[in-house]
């Protein structure tokens, strides 16, 4: 088939325009990663299909291409997106927590890219997290550091460059989400934050056709997965490859927001000063939700200690 075909099949008109199937979706990204198809044909699949909504056969199908594209990489225990572009956020204490995930042994991977917002590749060296240039340098980092970071345009240039296509389109499309459900390191959990709720089950019902065991998916900080400490927070994914919900509680009686005031410049010392307790309760929130998701339950209470 070529891309027009899933044009016409999006937007045929009321009572005749439909959903893709997954294998449809598969089809529809393989000639949009091969970069030849009619850039109007591209424009016309995301926006039709962001004008529709999305379905999860559809991101799942999506995100299955993706995978195929990919290079081959190491394996990793938890897979961490990071594609929010959260201008308003403050310090990414999240990475904080993925950070205490691999310091226990877990091998974590963070991949992602955040638009015109700087403050998350900004702060990986804070913590000690290093940028993988390649597959084979990704695998000494995890091998070495139990962690690393992929840039998205580095480990798949082609969904980037669809991705980047928001600047010409004006619009978020349905490709933030598939980046989210790449699993680039076939991960057996995965944590994934999002900044509208409608998303939460939408990625929970594609992982689960995608044959994904565990997931968590949170309303999270500047939409990454970062918990607020001082709210109750609903939580959706998988354990055991079913679906899954839950109520994470709030730690703290305290009313505060996660985000600086936008436009305030992050101080590149951040992950070095010592954090307060709601900065201490947002990393602890945040690892011990991950370490659920890896069916560690018995994780070392970190609320106590720093999150440097």
């Amino acid at each position: 088939m070529s891309l027009a075909d899933h044009v016409r099949t999006l937007g045929r008109g009321p009572g005749r325009a439909r959903g893709l199937t997954q294998d449809e979706a598969a089809d529809a990204m393989r000639l949009m990663l091969r970069g030849d198809a009619a850039p109007e044909a591209v424009g016309a699949v995301l926006m039709l299909l962001r004008m529709k909504g999305e379905t999860a056969e559809e991101i799942a199908g999506f995100a299955r291409a993706a995978q195929i594209a990919l290079p081959a990489l190491p394996n990793a225990d938890l897979d961490w997106p990071s594609y929010a572009a959260g201008r308003t956020r403050g310090a990414p204490w999240f990475l904080c927590a993925a950070r205490q995930v691999a310091d226990v042994g877990h091998r974590v991977l963070l991949h992602g890219w955040n638009g015109n917002d700087p403050k998350v590749r900004a702060g990986l060296a804070g913590v000690g997290i290093g940028i993988a240039t390649d597959p084979d340098h990704a695998a000494s980092l995890l091998e070495r550091d139990r962690i690393a970071y992929l840039p998205l345009e580095t480990f798949h240039p082609a969904l980037f460059r669809i991705l980047n296509l928001r600047e010409v389109l004006g619009l978020r499309s349905c490709i933030n989400t598939v980046c989210r459900m790449l699993n680039p390191a076939a991960a057996p959990a995965s944590v994934q934050g999002v900044f509208h709720p409608s998303y939460r089950l939408l990625q929970a019902d594609a992982a689960r056709l995608l044959g994904w065991d565990a997931l968590s998916v949170i309303k999270g900080g500047g939409g990454e997965f970062e918990r607020h400490p001082a709210k109750a927070i609903s939580a959706f994914g998988l354990r055991g490859g079913v679906a899954w919900d839950d109520v994470l509680p709030a730690l703290l009686p305290e009313t505060r927001r996660l985000s600086e005031p936008s436009g305030e410049t992050l101080d590149p010392r951040w992950a070095t000063q010592s954090p307060d307790v709601f900065e201490r309760a947002v990393v602890a929130g945040t690892a011990a939700a991950a370490f659920d998701t890896l069916g560690a339950r018995s994780a070392p209470d970190q609320t106590s200690q720093t999150a440097a």
